[in-house]
């Protein structure tokens, strides 16, 4: 039977004439992930049905989220919902059949009419805490109510969909932790533990929407998401306009925490019995427009929701918006005091006396000095070890060395105007950084003086230090190994099997470094292990799947990284070259674009959005039996983690606070401030890593500012106490595992400063 022609600016131009046996009349919406339409029922009942678009019908992830939608929906009674008259999730286009319900939104309502009349909120309160206490009653989270989610029906308001809606006892993880909703209404914990998020969130919804239709706006208002975001989760809500009744009522539904927010049976409590007595509120009907027309082998061989009734937000404002929102959720950067750039002549190769130098550490002091006082830049460094030289890079500037002790700028180049720096490299006695014709120049360490061109570009990957060599890799394959001090080439040659090869790891202790490179049809990886010093392939092999060297554990063994073609991490391999053995290590969950460190065989792995997980790589099998821990950091992007001493692990948000993680327990332990640029919050478009040095760790932000903390009191970072954090278990050697820990309240929310 051919296609019924669409009309209007729909995502597909022809719409599909039956769901199952219904017939489809007319198109009454259209949303990221479906098309609604009003179809009719053998007996003449009018129903509203969601057709999946095509592209996402391929999904199973989808799929299964959206066979999770229609066992949300069937489980609530239908008393204040749209009930579910048919579905089929296994369709070619799954779709589902509710109960057609006319009536504007509520959205449609506030902006026809303006603000609902004092009686007219109070029954709204009282309906919508109803529908709540019904649909948590079935074991639901409904987790996006929000104005355009509310029908107005002259039998009260009804809640519709629940594409993002959670049963309790489900086990399906909503996007691997992506956050999906709408910023206005959703609560503080949607954004900083989303796993965690429970019926109190709608309650903070309710209160959000209550705001909404009592003034037009909301309770967090500005042009932009990304502000509204901040507010929800760090400033009191807005209150005026709401009637002096329901204020008092309406501002603990907002609370922060959960706990003190009241649950749907209190708020119908506190209305009695003045909102039943109000006159019922019978909205103009809407009708209807007429439609217009595995183990891994070794080769031989080398949301977003769709709105049920109304037309719903273009797709971009659900997770694009929603990732670059996290960028704002919990501000927090650096303590100590701020020093402009000052000169030096270079006194930083004297050598101390131990006690002094141990005096030193035993009184170390924050620090934070701007390497950049104007525009927007983040520097970038690298430290060659505990109580050695700081060296940095920022774009529109040049590079600098920093005293450790005290942030004092021993020499810089500053005539040299950076763009897209990178970390300095100290190889061989001198510190190769980017100079003016974009190549790596090398400085002479103490005095700063230029000493020699290199030739090779300065752009990150170029060249690749592997102890005192730089591994430069050409067009067409061939590799050569720079001596670092005089810059002349140690060895030349191809990488046999390779055409552009990538190195990514190299290992002190063995000298070698690991070169990958992925088939072109991405199913397998060609790994090779070179002798940086003279050239020689100890050993090549071919693996299944698109891997990435991480690092080496164990004798010789190494580990690596499985990403499937949507850049998401599916498990990590452990591969054992002489045994010519692979093992992969499943995980719990997919992690997108993820950053890895390593001690011993734990592995550390933070996710895009914040999701920080650990695994034992030294346990085999699928199933996530070799995870630790995992913790939500709240972080909407973060940078490479590093470790430190004590087991911490350390890392770097946009926003230029640095965090840190207590790797045994799980737990978020402290963060820094986040940090100013013109009065103004700042986001680093490069997130470089930050170093950790003895006791010392250095975070850099989008600010221009290079600061230093004391890594053994991460809990006073911003004024809390040693050691603050929350309780957990699990972690390598703990024996135990943790749940999905949300970000402890004992860790101190740092306000915004510099």
């Amino acid at each position: 039977m051919p296609p019924l022609p669409g009309a209007g600016a729909h995502p597909e131009a022809e719409f599909p004439e039956y769901a199952g046996t219904y017939r489809l009349e007319a198109c009454l919406g259209s949303g990221g992930m479906g098309v609604v339409h009003l179809a009719r029922s053998a007996s003449g009942l009018q129903l509203a049905v969601k057709v999946v678009h095509r592209p996402y019908a391929a999904d199973p992830e989808f799929r299964a989220r959206f066979r999770q939608e229609v066992a949300a929906a069937r489980r609530v009674s239908g008393a204040f919902t749209a009930p579910v008259v048919d579905a089929d999730p296994e369709a070619v286009r799954p779709w589902m059949a509710t109960l057609y319900v006319p009536g504007p939104t509520l959205a449609e309502q506030v902006k026809r009419n303006g603000p609902l009349a004092p009686a007219e909120l109070r029954r709204l309160t009282a309906g919508l805490a109803e529908a709540l206490r019904d649909i948590h009653r079935a074991g639901v989270i409904h987790r996006d109510l929000k104005p355009s989610n509310v029908l107005l029906s002259d039998t009260g308001p009804k809640v519709i969909d629940f594409g993002i809606s959670r049963p309790y006892d489900s086990d399906l993880r909503t996007e691997t932790g992506k956050l999906i909703g709408s910023p206005p209404y959703m609560a503080p914990e949607q954004f900083q533990r989303p796993r965690e998020v429970g019926p109190a969130a709608d309650v903070f919804a309710l209160g959000a929407v209550l705001v909404h239709a009592a003034t037009g706006r909301g309770p967090f208002d500005s042009d932009s998401p990304y502000i509204v975001a901040y507010q929800v989760v760090h400033d009191e809500a807005d209150l005026s306009g709401v009637p002096e009744d329901l204020a008092e009522l309406v501002g603990r539904c907002l609370a922060k925490d959960p706990a003190a927010r009241p649950t749907p049976d209190e708020v119908m409590a506190e209305l009695r019995p003045p909102s039943y007595e109000a006159a019922a509120f019978i909205p103009a009907q809407r009708r209807p427009a007429a439609v217009t027309v595995v183990p891994v082998a070794e080769r031989e061989g080398a949301e977003d929701a769709t709105h049920v009734r109304a037309a719903a937000p273009p797709a971009r404002r659900g997770r694009l918006v929603l990732a670059a929102a996290l960028l704002l959720l919990v501000a927090g950067a650096g303590a100590g005091g701020f020093a402009l750039w000052g000169g030096g002549d270079g006194d930083g190769g004297s050598v101390e006396a131990p006690e002094r130098k141990a005096a030193k550490e035993a009184v170390f002091s924050p620090w934070s000095i701007a390497l950049r006082t104007s525009g927007s830049a983040t520097p970038v460094c690298t430290s060659a070890g505990a109580g050695a030289a700081l060296y940095c890079a920022v774009d529109g500037s040049g590079t600098a060395r920093i005293d450790p002790a005290n942030g004092r700028v021993l020499w810089s180049d500053r005539n040299t105007a950076l763009r897209d720096a990178s970390a300095p490299i100290v190889s061989g006695g001198v510190v190769l950084s980017a100079g003016p014709d974009g190549k790596l120049r090398a400085y002479d360490p103490v005095k700063g003086a230029p000493v020699r061109e290199t030739g090779v570009s300065a752009s990150p990957g170029s060249a690749f230090p592997a102890g005192s060599a730089l591994l430069v890799v050409a067009d067409g394959g061939t590799v050569t190994a720079l001596d670092g001090t005089s810059g002349v080439a140690r060895w030349k040659g191809p990488l046999t099997g390779h055409v552009r090869p990538d190195f990514g790891l190299y290992d002190e202790a063995s000298g070698l470094a690991y070169a990958s490179e992925h088939s072109p049809d991405g199913v397998s990886t060609l790994v090779t292990a070179v002798d940086a010093a003279t050239g020689r392939a100890v050993w090549q092999r071919r693996l299944d799947g698109m891997l990435t060297p991480v690092s080496t554990a164990g004798a010789g063994e190494l580990v690596l990284t499985s990403m499937n073609r949507d850049a998401e991490l599916d498990g990590l391999v452990r591969y054992a070259p002489d045994a010519r053995e692979a093992t992969r290590i499943g995980l719990p969950f997919r992690l997108d674009e993820p950053q890895v460190v390593m001690a011993g065989d734990a592995a550390y792995l933070l996710g895009r959005g914040g999701s920080l997980l650990a695994v034992d790589t030294g346990v085999g099998g699928e199933g996530g039996k070799a995870e630790l821990w995992r913790l939500e950091t709240g972080v909407g992007r973060g940078s490479a983690p590093v470790l430190g001493e004590g087991g911490r692990l350390y890392f770097s948000a946009a926003d230029g606070r640095l965090l840190a993680v207590d790797t045994v327990r799980g737990a978020l332990v402290g963060q820094t401030r986040a940090r100013l640029s013109g009065g103004k919050l700042t986001y680093a478009s490069v997130l470089p890593a930050p170093v950790a040095a003895g006791r010392m760790v250095v975070g850099t932000a989008p600010d221009g500012s290079v600061f230093a903390v004391d890594g053994r009191e991460p809990g006073g970072w911003c004024g809390g106490g040693p050691g603050a954090g929350g309780r957990g278990s699990g972690g390598p050697g703990s024996g135990g595992r943790a749940p999905w820990r949300r970000v402890p309240l004992g860790v101190p929310r740092c306000p915004p400063g510099a």
